[in-house]
């Protein structure tokens, strides 16, 4: 770059606008890495948000008209007055021509907001289920995912435990959009306009995820899966990624040309100490050494002590190589010898006890191997009765010898295999426990038939929904599995999908709950989208985006609400009991629905200046809900006293009434936030101190900070 930077002075000097110009041009390739993933990171994305409120200084695309199934006029216009009387707006755009006004009317435009914006965001309460009145609420939102990942920063920054993400596979089947406008598969630019797209959304993610133990979980096919794990690496530089993948439509899916494709893949990203853990779940039944493919369990095996494969030779280890002492006549281990380092033959090792011989780690074509555990290990283990013998072979006068490794005292532990006693030999006698199955960790190819998406995602939701389509479901039970390996051992995980489609995260972690009564909380995220096919049809009928009749189409109205209400009544959308029954790990009839509340959210899009002016508390206030656990009611508005305290946070306004205040924090236990609405630092850090056992937030300053950081990724 050392030429082209003389070059480039070169032109600065002889036209400076010129050189400075080139210059920003060229400026993103030269951070771009010299390996790895490449692509063009195109222009930040817009996003065209129909029913929200057009003010003085919004940026608006004019809507085609109506019954018109054109693209419509997709410059970007910036609104310079309003007349409230006459219902009109004074538009203008900037070209090279120069700058054009035009007046038009206000349902003829639609609110535009860039990426590169900062956005003020609150949240709308549209709809809710309760059927506990004790756990948290599933939160399912309504907007743009990569808005509401702003949002969440303010709320849910370093917090979340897992994410799983299903997001469109890019398959050049008009499957997503970018900059409002679908991606076709002739587009030179569909792999990086995809990346670009992902990237943004990851970046976000990160800062969700805790740095100290998290996951995420994403769902991908062949068409972008090398390419996003390699975008994955570079966004999560310091987590291990590992790729499962899943047997999905065993029949499998036609390709002209092509192999018929019946898997898709999952992609684990490990943050800080996550690791997937042991479960009963048979992710590839026939191969497990604990189950049969019928889900019993099998007879409990010792592990063998001699090593076998990689790391097996004698020079592979520096502990390991060393005699095990058995007494002749009773067949007994009576001990070991030392480890024999490298370089010293076996015939100058210390001779074994009299009455006994010595056995070494040799194979079958006579060169020496080494054992699993070393000699001061190995001792510890006879000792507790971890070590087993076997009978002699006449063939080569050798002992089988096995042992009891760290999984299967674990296993003891959790009461799935029990002790009794110990035999003739001194070793623990073990068996499976009665009734029980051992768990284990799954493998990288998942063949259950539990996650076929034809039968548990596509035939599920039709219990759910009748008559009503959605492509290309997941598998209910395929994602609760996925969960289970990260947040089963934690009954109080929230874990987010940000392309939440028909709910199937929010419907597994339902699952996960009521299986061992965990109060888990899932934060659902989906736009509220309408087909392709069916956006040419409403708009031949004379319908727009922020028409009800086409709203009540889209994916959040149409499909993942009432998916998920559907779940938790028991009742499906034509308001019968659900047929069917769920499967697997827990099975029951789906019209029992679950003990479970979920909200409906709609995101907004505030004014800085009003909520800075805490004239929209209303919009804020379901923020300040989600961030305090999303439990009990939510603070809509301030009371005549200044203050108010639901079941898990308070609120307060006029702190000369901090007193009351205090005193009424004292009285909920279960309250793990306090808000501060004060413009006065030392009033806010004085209440602060009153109250170090919880986590104070100081409104307005602290919100708008956060939204300050927004548009930056």
């Amino acid at each position: 770059m050392s030429r082209l930077s003389d070059l480039l002075k070169a032109v600065e000097n002889l036209d400076p606008q010129l050189g400075k110009d080139l210059i920003s041009e060229i400026a993103p390739i030269r951070e771009r890495v010299p390996f790895g993933l490449n692509f063009e990171r195109h222009v930040p994305e817009a996003v065209q948000l129909p029913g929200h409120p057009i003010r003085k200084g919004s940026k608006v695309h004019v809507l085609p008209p109506r019954g018109s199934t054109a693209r419509g006029d997709r410059r970007l216009w910036a609104v310079r007055a309003i007349n409230q009387d006459l219902g009109t707006v004074e538009i203008e755009a900037t070209s090279r021509e120069g700058v054009e006004s035009r007046t038009v009317h206000r349902d003829d435009l639609v609110l535009v907001a860039e990426f590169s914006d900062h956005i003020y965001p609150g949240l709308r309460l549209t709809d809710s289920v309760q059927r506990s009145d004790t756990k948290p609420f599933h939160t399912v939102i309504n907007g743009e995912n990569y808005h509401v990942l702003e949002q969440l920063t303010f709320t849910h920054g370093h917090s979340v435990d897992a994410i799983y993400i299903d997001p469109p596979y890019n398959t050049g089947a008009r499957d997503w959009k970018y900059n409002n406008d679908y991606v076709e598969s002739d587009d030179l630019y569909r792999h990086s306009k995809w990346l670009a797209f992902m990237e943004r959304r990851l970046k976000l993610a990160e800062r969700l995820l805790n740095p100290d133990d998290s996951v995420l979980i994403l769902a991908i096919d062949e068409n972008e899966v090398h390419r996003v794990h390699l975008l994955l690496e570079q966004v999560f530089r310091k987590s291990k990624i590992q790729m499962v993948t899943v047997l999905i439509n065993p029949a499998g899916a036609s390709i002209i040309d092509q192999f018929s494709r019946v898997d898709e893949h999952l992609l684990f990203v490990h943050i800080g100490t996550a690791r997937p853990q042991r479960t009963f779940t048979d992710t590839t039944p026939g191969t497990s050494n604990f189950v049969t493919v019928d889900g019993e369990a099998k007879p409990f095996r010792w592990e063998p002590f001699q090593r076998s494969g990689g790391n097996s030779r004698r020079e592979d280890t520096k502990a390991k190589f060393f005699p095990v002492w058995i007494h002749e006549e009773t067949g007994t281990i009576v001990g070991c010898g030392d480890h024999l380092p490298e370089g010293v033959d076996r015939k100058d090792a210390p001779p074994p006890p009299p009455g006994c011989v010595a056995q070494w780690p040799i194979k079958q074509d006579g060169s020496e191997a080494c054992w699993q555990l070393s000699a001061p290990t190995f001792r510890q283990y006879l000792k507790e009765g971890r070590i087993k013998i076997g009978t002699r072979k006449k063939t080569t006068g050798r002992w089988g010898i096995g042992f009891a490794g760290k999984g299967a005292m674990a296993a003891i532990a959790a009461g799935e295999l029990m002790t009794e006693g110990r035999d003739d030999k001194g070793s623990l006698i073990i068996k499976n426990a009665e009734g029980k199955v051992r768990s284990q960790v799954g493998k990288t190819m998942w063949t259950n038939g539990a996650y076929s998406a034809t039968e548990h995602g596509s035939t599920l939701l039709r219990n759910f929904l009748p008559r009503r389509k959605f492509p290309f479901p997941k598998s209910l039970y395929a994602v609760e599995d996925a969960l289970r390996y990260y947040i089963g051992h934690k009954p109080d995980a929230v874990v987010l999908d940000f392309f939440a489609g028909s709910g199937t995260t929010a419907h597994a972690v339902m699952r996960l709950n009521r299986q061992d009564g965990g109060n888990r909380t899932s934060i659902s995220v989906t736009n509220n989208e309408v087909s392709d096919e069916e956006q040419a049809a409403l708009r031949r009928q004379g319908h727009r985006p922020g028409d009800f009749e086409w709203e009540a189409l889209g994916i959040f109205e149409h499909i993942t609400k009432p998916r998920l209400r559907a779940a938790i009544t028991g009742v499906n959308s034509d308001g019968k009991p659900a047929p069917g029954r769920y499967r697997f790990a827990d099975e029951f009839p789906m019209s029992e629905g679950f003990e479970e509340n979920a909200a409906f959210f709609t995101l907004t899009y505030e004014s800085k200046w009003l909520v800075g002016v805490d004239r929209a508390f209303a919009a804020i206030a379901p923020m300040l809900w989600l961030r305090a656990g999303a439990r009990g009611r939510i603070i809509e508005s301030l009371p005549e006293s200044g203050f108010d305290v639901a079941e898990a946070y308070g609120v307060i306004r006029d702190l000369d009434r901090a007193d009351e205040f205090l005193d009424a924090l004292t009285e909920h236990r279960e309250i793990r936030i306090a808000y501060i609405i004060t413009d006065d630092e030392g009033r806010y850090q004085q209440l602060a101190h009153e109250i170090p056992h919880l986590e104070t937030v100081r409104l307005y300053e602290d919100y708008l900070r956060n939204c300050e950081t927004s548009g930056t990724v």
